[in-house]
């Protein structure tokens, strides 16, 4: 049986069915008399493949027909084989090889090579290459354009992405998520909504569920819970299906922007679900600091039959560590390999020392630090000597310090950021000063505190002892009133043991009376009605002199407060914390 008696629709069923290697055995029997279109069919299966250097193969073998009446390299061949280089950084320089031969045979002029070529280069990062492409191009078309957006947008040059996206004469819903998404990539989340709320503007297209995952992503690193609700809404209004992606967004804005009920409300709504979703639902739990709900969630989705990942047990074991379940932390720990063939990675192994330093068990989380089987990162001896500073171990803490000096020093300023709070609790100046001067000459700089607030739709950024707010005179003012009121009726009393600097008493307290969920705090207060919670996000975690502050707000101001910081979901209500002062 031949490539004639096949004929070609047939061929075409067995390569679109994947019935690869029955394809592929036909036609290398064959292959010295297959027409270029059989040849073009195989090269084009590949590509699509996760062995696109199967394309390249068979086009090298295409090619040592040369001068054969049968098979001869067209538009179609170097379209499909571009592509297959595309998807690997290591065929780079083939993918050139075949760009001259495009050149060579006078296909540079043809636009679905032209678009194959500029994707190339942008897949790649090989902007110099996709950018004289374009700009050579006799034609293009949203293709075009759309792919060498990416392209800058995957490199990180988003201000020639804009100037691109601005100069296109039209755009599609790929193009608009191109551009949403590259803003989320680079954490320009603000402009990912504001990119979105212009798309709306587009009479032409609609959000496609690129876009939906997208802005939903935006909304959660916002705590954008307002904008989050009326994208639902917005999908339920147009009709658009909640595939399992768009379901997990959902989950994941919904728990990330402090409402995890209706996170919860999304999960039990979804028909079936898949792994995502419930990696989702169990993440979001263990955010909140909900280990045993999480923990229940998690074996239900053994009970389904749906087999975890790295990331589902990185959620399990933060759930356990932020709860304080410490033996089924433990437990799951070891068991990785033997129930479900998971090898434990760098990031289970810093859960696994978060999860035994937060129980104040050092010595145990130190041994198990030193017996990885892979090098520690910054990361690992940032929760240990976070713990060290907690619980007041100086001696292990500088121990864990010549550890961190060995790592690369451009990544560990939050080492010694935590190092010299250590010192600072315990009165020692002298220490403070030598780790600070370390990390002047060392040109180490730490990440300043930052927190966001959601009003009416919009989002406000508040750094530590803010200047720039446009109503900063009204809110320090009020901060003055809300720390009066706490000290006076809340029975709040500053904690100013983590203050990096040798001050009174007075110049302490009056530092910490200014950090950036504090003034956020104080904004909501003045921007809200009475009743209606409030909601902080922060990027570092919360200091224990402002996790006190708010408890006593909550309480004197009879308000629900939740802080999100880098770790977890904090409630304050009537003057107690969700996490228990556990955190």
């Amino acid at each position: 049986m031949g490539y004639a008696t096949i004929g070609h629709d047939q061929y075409q069923a067995y390569t679109n069915c994947k019935n690869l290697y029955f394809a592929r055995t036909v036609f290398e029997h064959y292959s010295s008399k297959a027409p270029t279109f059989l040849w073009n069919l195989m090269i084009q299966a590949y590509s699509k493949t996760p062995t696109s250097q199967e394309s390249l193969y068979l086009f090298q073998q295409m090619l040592f027909l040369d001068g054969s009446t049968f098979a001869n390299p067209d538009k179609y061949t170097f379209n499909f084989v571009i592509t297959a280089c595309s998807c690997e950084s290591t065929f780079f320089g083939y993918g050139q090889n075949v760009h001259a031969m495009v050149l060579k045979n006078g296909y540079d002029s043809n636009l679905f090579v032209g678009n194959s070529l500029v994707n190339l280069y942008a897949s790649l990062s090989r902007m110099v290459n996709g950018q004289r492409v374009f700009d050579e191009m006799p034609y293009r078309d949203i293709i075009t354009w759309t792919s060498l957006v990416r392209g800058y947008t995957m490199c990180g040059d988003i201000v020639k992405a804009e100037e691109l996206f601005l100069k296109m004469p039209e755009k599609n819903d790929v193009s608009w998520a191109v551009m949403v998404a590259g803003y989320v990539v680079r954490e320009l989340y603000s402009n990912a909504l504001t990119c979105f709320n212009d798309m709306l503007g587009d009479d032409k297209v609609r959000p496609n569920e690129a876009v939906f995952v997208s802005v939903l992503s935006a909304c959660a690193h916002l705590g954008a819970l307002d904008q989050g609700k009326w994208i639902h809404v917005f999908m339920d209004k147009t009709g658009t299906l909640e595939s399992p992606n768009i379901s997990t967004a959902l989950i994941d804005m919904y728990a990330k922007c402090g409402r995890i009920d209706c996170a919860k409300q999304v999960f039990d709504g979804i028909g079936k679900r898949d792994l995502h979703t419930w990696t989702s639902m169990i993440s979001g739990l263990s955010m909140h600091g909900l280990g045993k709900e999480a923990l229940e969630v998690f074996s239900d989705m053994l009970g389904e039959g749906v087999k975890p990942d790295n990331i589902t047990i990185l959620g399990v074991l933060n759930a356990c560590s932020h709860s304080g379940r410490v033996e089924e932390g433990l437990s799951i720990f070891y068991d990785l390999e033997r129930l479900w063939g998971i090898v434990p990675k760098l990031e289970h192994y810093g859960c696994l020392i978060d999860l035994l330093s937060r129980a104040d068990r050092l010595e145990s989380a130190f041994e198990a630090v030193k017996s990885m089987p892979m090098e520690p990162d910054i990361v690992i001896w940032r929760a240990l000597l976070s713990a060290c500073r907690i619980h007041g171990n100086v001696g292990l803490g500088e121990r864990i310090i010549k550890y961190i000096a060995q790592l690369n020093p451009g990544s560990h300023g939050g080492g010694y950021v935590l190092l010299s709070n250590l010192y600072a609790s315990m009165g020692q100046w002298d220490s403070v000063i030598k780790v600070r001067k370390a990390m002047s000459q060392k040109e180490i700089k730490s990440s300043p505190g930052c927190s966001y607030i959601e009003i009416d739709g919009a989002v406000h950024e508040f750094l530590a002892a803010d200047r720039l707010h446009p109503k900063i005179l009204e809110i320090n003012n009020k901060l003055n009133e809300v720390m009066k009121r706490i000290s006076l009726e809340g029975g709040y009393l500053p904690i100013t043991n983590q203050v990096l600097f040798d001050l009174s008493e007075e110049e302490k307290e009056q530092a910490i009376s200014w950090h950036s969920e504090k003034l956020a705090v104080a904004f909501g207060l003045m921007s809200t009605v009475e009743g209606t919670p409030i909601r902080v996000f922060k990027n570092l975690r919360i200091c224990e002199d402002c996790h006190s502050a708010m408890k006593a707000i909550s309480q004197v101001f009879e308000r629900e407060i939740v802080v999100r910081d880098r770790s977890r979901f904090h409630t304050f209500i009537a003057g107690k914390c969700s996490c228990t002062d556990f955190w």
